[in-house]
């Protein structure tokens, strides 16, 4: 469990310094044939995926298909007996989009975050262990598809479809801002999603009410910048955030002010 832990705040960290990273290109996944010398937020999204399944040894996007990538897309390949080409083709892509019991990072994430919205009983961290597999058989019952607990191309192409009807990306709405810091009395700094804030000090993170902005949710806040929605707190309820600020002199600097904060994904 400790090390899931490390892992999954490894990847959350990888998540928010890569969204402050601008992409090379917006292809979307699977559009594309991938190889050596492509970039692009298709080809990090391969790379969220090679990390999602422990083949990739950065904690980071890049958004660059080097050497890397191309041995890791390799070791993949070898691991479901496809072609070892280092080449991200159909088939590949196919294959490295069905997610298992086993499975950890931001791709796990947007799984449970989809499940959680559909009213399926499913924490959200990361891990695709026991309760995701249960939730995800509940899903594939109510909707008549193949029960085995994966998360494969049919129940993903569901889960999208289901999901998108009420998705919050492109949401925006002015919600009152307060922040908040790791460094004070009796706090922990760890986020409800695993994140220390307190040895990623760096990372952008805001607090929210999952009912009105999921977690693991992508948004942009007027005034601070792109940042994940990994935190709660008693006192975030409703059109309220709280912004992570590592300093506690420019924590008290923000005040409460409104704030325009536009979901992205």
């Amino acid at each position: 469990m400790i090390r899931n832990a490390r892992k999954i705040t490894m990847i959350l960290l990888a998540s928010v310094i890569f969204i402050a990273t601008p992409t090379f290109a917006s292809a979307a996944f699977g559009d594309r044939t991938l190889q050596k010398g492509a970039q692009g937020s298709d080809v990090s999204e391969l790379q969220d995926y090679l990390m999602t399944k422990g083949d990739f040894p950065y904690h980071t996007a890049t958004g660059y298909y080097g050497e890397i990538t191309e041995e890791a897309v390799k070791d993949f390949q070898r691991s479901r007996n496809l072609k070892d080409d280092g080449i991200a083709g159909p088939e590949t892509i196919q294959k490295i989009e069905v997610l298992r019991r086993g499975n950890i990072g931001k791709q796990v994430i947007h799984i449970q975050s989809q499940l959680s919205q559909l009213n399926y009983n499913v924490s959200m961290d990361g891990i695709y262990g026991s309760g995701t597999v249960q939730a995800v058989e509940q899903f594939q019952r109510d909707n008549n598809l193949e029960v085995d607990g994966i998360a494969g191309p049919g129940t993903r192409e569901t889960l999208d479809r289901k999901a998108s009807k009420g998705s919050a990306a492109g949401k925006e709405i002015t919600v009152e801002s307060t922040a908040y810091t790791a460094n004070c009395e009796g706090c922990s700094g760890v986020t409800k999603m695993g994140l220390d804030l307190k040895t990623y000090s760096d990372a952008k993170v805001v607090a929210v009410d999952p009912d009105v902005i999921p977690l693991g949710s992508i948004v942009d806040v007027e005034g601070y910048g792109v940042a994940i929605a990994a935190d709660i707190g008693g006192a975030i309820d409703g059109d309220r955030i709280d912004v992570f600020v590592p300093n506690k002199d420019d924590a008290m600097n923000w005040g409460r002010k409104d704030v325009t904060i536009k979901v992205i994904e």
